[in-house]
């Protein structure tokens, strides 16, 4: 998962899975979301659940997402993106170090959330992540969100680094040009696309629409 192109001008949507999916059901929701129009990279994210049941979720989703040229990576645990095939895995400050993660994932994608923090983002980047997540940036009901970004942490980390960094948090077709300009590489959404009126395939299509209209 890397910057396309040689600007910064390649933003590009990134997916995070609903906390809770019914697998059968949503292996082919994500089938049409992917297919509605461009992703780099879709993140498991389906928190304490036993392994074996997140082993199956990998197995049914990683084919739907790697088949079409997206990466599937994995959040939390980078032992068993490893394990079962992931593209490479998501760590957050109370998951699995990053340098620690890097260890593990080898030439694996390792992405590090660094919340609003310049520190956290420089540390991530030595500790060998392949890209940063800034954020929440604005209010989200997905996750605990106590921190709040701005974007001018994006365009002060776009104007300083080359490692790709990821704006999550709250976003959507109709508030996501001020990210978009400031520099985000990637936008990582979730309600935007799972819970559109029209379906996710639409929520595609319009992110896509929005980050194109501002680029």
């Amino acid at each position: 998962m890397s910057k396309a192109g040689s600007g910064r001008d390649a933003c590009r949507l990134y997916l995070i899975s609903p906390p809770r999916v019914d697998l059968s059901a949503f292996r082919d929701t994500l089938a049409s979301a992917l297919d509605a129009g461009d992703v780099a990279a879709f993140q498991l994210r389906l928190k304490d659940i036993p392994d074996d049941e997140l082993k199956r979720a990998i197995d049914t989703l990683r084919p739907v997402v790697q088949s079409r040229n997206v990466a599937f990576l994995l959040n939390d645990r980078p032992d068993l993106a490893v394990a079962y095939g992931c593209d490479g895995a998501h760590v957050g400050q109370d998951d699995t170090n990053a340098a620690a993660a890097r260890k593990i994932l080898g030439d694996l994608t390792l992405g590090v959330t660094c919340h609003a923090s310049r520190e956290l983002a420089f540390d991530a980047g030595e500790a060998g992540a392949d890209y940063v997540a800034f954020g929440a940036f604005f209010p989200t009901t997905t996750k605990d969100a106590p921190i709040r970004a701005e974007p001018e942490i994006l365009s002060w980390w776009s104007e300083l680094m080359e490692l790709p960094c990821v704006a999550i948090g709250g976003i959507t077709a109709e508030n996501c040009a001020p990210l978009v300009a400031a520099g985000a590489d990637f936008l990582a959404v979730v309600g935007a696309i799972w819970s559109h009126p029209d379906g996710p395939a639409a929520g595609v299509r319009a992110m896509n629409a929005a980050i194109t209209a501002t680029r």
